[in-house]
This record gives structure tokens, C-alpha cells and sequence, in this order.
């Protein structure tokens, strides 16, 4: 009776655990499914980096690139040099384009947008 409602008894045991059904699914589908853990979305394994001391993370190429750009720019405000005063400027420019909308317009996002995938 106790199984017919989805629950197993063991036998002489006072307990009872759930019968839970689980699919078994091909690897090659599992990780096609792999998510980025900075934005949600779902990439193929092609598109994800891994950490080293940690491959269950995964971050996709455009988060990768967003985080990088995060990372220098902590660097350089603890080690102020020449060339991170340029990228601070850059990112100032950076920023009052995407604060104005700029990337989004047509003709003059198109270019902005080649310009800011070969900046640093």
C-alpha cells in the first residue's frame, strides 16, 4: 500500500524515503545545458571558461570579457601607472556612451561598438 503511493518502507525500518524518479540523461546533452554563473545564460561548452581551481564555475566569452575589464581596472587603482591613467580615460568615454545611449544608434553604435571590442 505504501508503495502504491509513492513512498518505500524498508523492511523492520521506521522510516520511509520518497521514491524519486530521475532521468538519466546522454553526457553530450548535460553539458550543451551548461549555464554562465554571471549572467544565466545558457552557452555551449565551447563558449564558457572555466576556473581552474574551480570547473564547476563557468562564465561565458562576454562575461569573461566584461569581468576582465573589472579586474584591470581594480589593478590600476592599486598600482597607478601611465597606462592606467589611458584606460582609465577609456573607461570614462566607455561609460558616458553607454550612460547616453550612444552604442545603441545605428550608423555611430555600429562603429562604436568595432572600437570597444579592440579597446582595452
Amino acid at each position: 500500500m505504501a508503495a502504491e503511493r509513492g513512498m518505500l518502507v524498508a523492511a523492520g525500518a521506521r522510516c520511509r524515503a520518497e521514491v524519486v524518479a530521475v532521468s538519466v540523461q546522454p553526457e553530450r546533452e548535460r553539458v550543451s545545458e551548461a549555464g554562465c554563473w554571471c549572467c544565466g545564460g545558457a552557452f555551449p561548452e565551447a563558449e564558457l571558461v572555466r576556473l581552474g581551481s574551480h570547473p564547476e564555475v563557468g562564465v561565458c566569452l562576454r562575461c569573461a570579457r566584461w569581468l576582465r575589464r573589472r579586474a584591470v581596472q581594480r589593478f590600476d587603482e592599486r598600482h597607478p601607472s601611465p597606462a592606467a591613467l589611458v584606460r582609465g580615460g577609456i573607461q570614462s568615454v566607455r561609460a558616458a556612451v553607454i550612460r547616453n545611449g550612444w552604442h545603441r544608434r545605428a550608423a555611430v553604435g555600429a562603429v562604436l561598438r568595432w572600437i570597444d571590442r579592440r579597446l582595452p
